[in-house]
């Protein structure tokens, strides 16, 4: 096969027109790899000008018997679909054979939502008198305040903090920028931190505009934040499976049950599409039905 002849170009494509991260690219990368084992797996030792809808849906089988989640299926078709159209648009190709290739429907899985009093309580469970405690609390209030993914957190620089228009500006996924606003409670306890806790660590070179750092002046890791929920959840005895990503699920649930405009909280998330930040218009059957009540015509 011809396969790895574009792989090269295909990978410098994801990165310098598609802005995507490296483990995103690495990740597009495993799932071309996958169609290049099927085929030689199977004996066909096809060109890529060669393969063929019926190609790819064998392909598509092959994993499936292979017992793979649909979920990890509908990502690799989702690859295979990017390396195809970039090939079309390279002029590589043609006829598109990955165009009519649908992915295996999935369900929909509600992610755990905390409500407000058990917010309250695992934030209520810092202690405050420890080193890291201010450090947590700031934590915990930013993940939940404004609604933000693990590494968005991590990467928080203190001049992207704007404290008198009361906004941060965030990097999310394929280094998207977007403006959040922040709370005032969130913004109070990130202060206490930096002026009180922060200013007497010996700070490493390079994490000098990082506003959340380990004890050793190093950014915090991804790991360390997911202790500190995990912890906490410990502490007060809570029974639902939550991690750091289950406080921006309750940021967008308690948004949407206060009748904030979905378009808004797609924003706020960072979200590409309006499809995943309508999962939680799920959550509150309750509001949406006072929203038909209040504003359909008929009502």
């Amino acid at each position: 096969m011809d396969i790895q002849s574009h792989i090269k170009g295909f990978k410098a494509f994801l990165k310098l027109e598609r802005s995507l991260s490296k483990h995103t690219i690495e990740a597009y990368l495993n799932d071309i790899l996958k169609l290049e084992q099927y085929f030689l797996s199977v004996e066909k030792n096809l060109l890529i000008s060669e393969i063929s809808s019926s190609d790819l849906k064998e392909f598509i089988n092959w994993l499936n018997k292979l017992g793979m989640l649909a979920s990890s299926q509908a990502r690799i078709i989702s690859g295979i679909k990017t390396f195809f159209n970039y090939l079309i648009l390279e002029n590589y190709l043609k006829n598109n054979p990955s165009q009519y290739i649908e992915p295996p429907k999935l369900s929909r899985k509600l992610p755990e939502v905390l409500n407000i009093n058990e917010i309250n309580e695992l934030i209520a469970a810092i202690d405050l008198s420890k080193k890291d405690g201010m450090r947590s609390k700031a934590i915990i209030e930013t993940l939940y305040g404004c609604g933000l993914r693990v590494s968005e957190l991590i990467n928080i620089k203190i001049s992207d903090i704007h404290t008198e228009a009361e906004f941060i500006k965030v990097t999310g996924k394929g280094d998207k920028e977007r403006i959040v606003p922040i709370g005032s409670v969130a913004l109070k306890f990130i202060k206490i931190y930096l002026n009180e806790n922060r200013i007497h660590l010996k700070i490493k070179k390079g994490n000098e505009d990082i506003v959340f750092l380990n004890n050793n002046g190093g950014q915090l890791s991804r790991i360390s934040i997911f202790k500190l929920v995990k912890d906490l959840a410990l502490k007060i005895g809570l029974k639902k499976s939550i991690s750091p990503h289950t406080f921006r699920h309750s940021f967008a649930t308690h948004l949407i049950e206060g009748g904030a405009d979905l378009r808004a909280i797609q924003d706020m998330l960072g979200h590409a599409s309006i499809t995943t930040t309508e999962i939680y218009t799920h959550l509150d059957q309750d509001y949406l039905r006072s929203v038909i009540i209040q504003y359909h015509p008929r009502n």
